[in-house]
């Protein structure tokens, strides 16, 4: 997959710096696949003038323009000295000395091929090389697809620090555990909550259709499939300015405080106030490609997990994503909170590591006494999607967890949806407020000591 060519804006491009970090990486990265330095340095060289220092058209898909580049380049020079020894040699001896460089050439290529591009292995991980001793440790430090083919766009993982994957299962739509009340039928989704009349792109008609109006009439979403900078900013304003009128308080028993003491649950503490998106489903009339189809698309912007010193595992978007982007849903095992507790107290004996999970509470104080099958959160931990890897930052983070409502109108379970809250850089690490309250030594989910870095942390010492 050669990127393709770019005419150069100069004619006479400046020249490369030998001891560049990047030209450092590539070289090294070649090195590892049995390449010497000799070999890379022209190669390299005349790929920065060919694509005008767009070191990105370079470094793209593991260098795999790189390393094309070389193969071609050994392939040309061989086939020229083969032309010259045919000369000079009787054909007996040219036939075998013909076919050995050739296949020679064509099997580090496959080996390269199969070290970047192997998809279908059980695991990407523990897979190896022969063309160098050292390129399993290649592999240990770059996966091309962490969701191996789940998801619309590949994933790649890359571990430069040696720190341990987590095993877990990589899931595009959340999995029910064992209790949890989420009955997914159709009948259930009424004539008033979808547009079965509609057709098309609903966000083209004259008229918002009935699914819009979970946001006051209007759709949430723009044409270009970016969130509305009013519905946008009065989320942000919930959760930036937590006062007593941006919570909600459990009429019943609090399930939070269920959990604890089952006997005497102390009062509710409050759940913060969370405005909601309904997007349009099967039994609207309105195609996959309605504007109001957003979150249920998956993905579509590029991703990348690394590892980091300190915080663990951490996600990066390599591209530019504008203000209201959708990122990814949270996906998990859907829980109740009754089950979260009992897993929770089973790791505190095991001491074992988990991800943080996510409460499904935004409608817990709408009734006066809420079924335990009902109080429901996520627990990415064994099953879950990319999102497991986006790290906490207190108040500052730039992405915003937003309800969204696709397969049924109750408001028990909805889906998570993340969305930029600004203008995010290419190669920006990706963070969202987990809401943690780092005070309540009680919580059922323990805190984890934060290491954010925002001066706004609330868990300073």
């Amino acid at each position: 997959m050669t990127a393709s060519k770019k005419d150069s804006k100069t004619s006479d491009p400046r020249p490369l710096n030998p001891n560049g970090p990047r030209i450092r990486k590539a070289i090294s990265a070649m090195e590892e696949l049995g390449i010497s330095e000799d070999v890379v340095k022209p190669v390299l060289n005349r790929l920065w003038k060919l694509y005008n220092r767009e070191w990105k058209l370079i470094e793209d898909d593991n260098y795999r323009t790189l390393a094309d580049a070389i193969f071609e380049s050994v392939d040309d020079k061989k086939g020229k000295a083969i032309t010259m020894q045919d000369k000079q040699e009787p054909s007996s001896k040219r036939s075998h000395s013909s076919t050995y460089h050739a296949s020679s050439t064509q099997k580090k290529r496959r080996q390269y091929c199969q070290l970047v591009d192997d998809d279908d292995d059980d695991d990407d991980m523990d897979h190896s090389s022969s063309v160098n001793p050292s390129a399993s440790d290649k592999k240990s430090k770059i996966s091309d697809d962490i969701t191996k083919g789940q998801e619309k766009i590949k994933i790649a993982l890359v571990n430069e620090i040696g720190i341990e994957l987590p095993e877990f299962v990589y899931i595009t739509q959340n999995t029910t555990f064992q209790n949890a009340h989420v009955p997914f039928s159709l009948a259930r989704i009424s004539d008033e909550d979808c547009c079965k009349k509609c057709n098309g792109d609903c966000l083209s008609s004259r008229v918002p259709c009935a699914c819009s109006r979970e946001t006051g009439g209007e759709f949430a979403y723009t044409p270009k499939g970016l969130l509305k900078d009013k519905f946008l900013d009065a989320c942000i304003a919930n959760y930036s300015e937590p006062q007593k009128e941006n919570l909600f308080y459990c009429q019943g028993c609090c399930p939070l405080e269920k959990a604890k003491d089952a006997h005497h649950p102390e009062p509710c503490n409050g759940h913060p106030l969370k405005k909601f998106i309904k997007e349009c489903w099967r039994k609207c009339g309105c195609t996959m490609a309605c504007g109001n189809r957003v979150v249920q698309r998956g993905p579509t912007c590029k991703l990348e997990v690394f590892a980091t010193k300190g915080k663990g595992w951490a996600v990066r978007t390599l591209e530019y994503l504008p203000k209201g982007s959708f990122i990814c849903e949270y996906i998990g095992e859907i829980l109740t909170n009754t089950e979260l507790y009992e897993r929770n107290e089973q790791r505190k004996k095991k001491n074992e590591r988990h991800t943080y999970p996510v409460l499904l509470d935004n409608d817990w104080g709408s009734e006066q006494g809420l079924k335990d099958e009902e109080a429901l959160c996520l627990d990415a931990t064994h099953y879950g999607n990319v999102a497991r890897f986006i790290n906490h930052r207190c108040f500052d983070s730039n992405l915003i967890d937003i309800p969204v409502e696709v397969e049924t109108p109750d408001h028990h379970y909805y889906h998570i949806a993340f969305f930029t809250k600004r203008n995010v850089e290419a190669n920006e690490e990706l963070t969202w407020d987990y809401g943690i309250d780092f005070e309540d030594k009680l919580h059922p989910i323990k805190a984890f000591r934060c290491h954010c870095g925002s001066q706004y942390c609330r868990d300073a010492r």
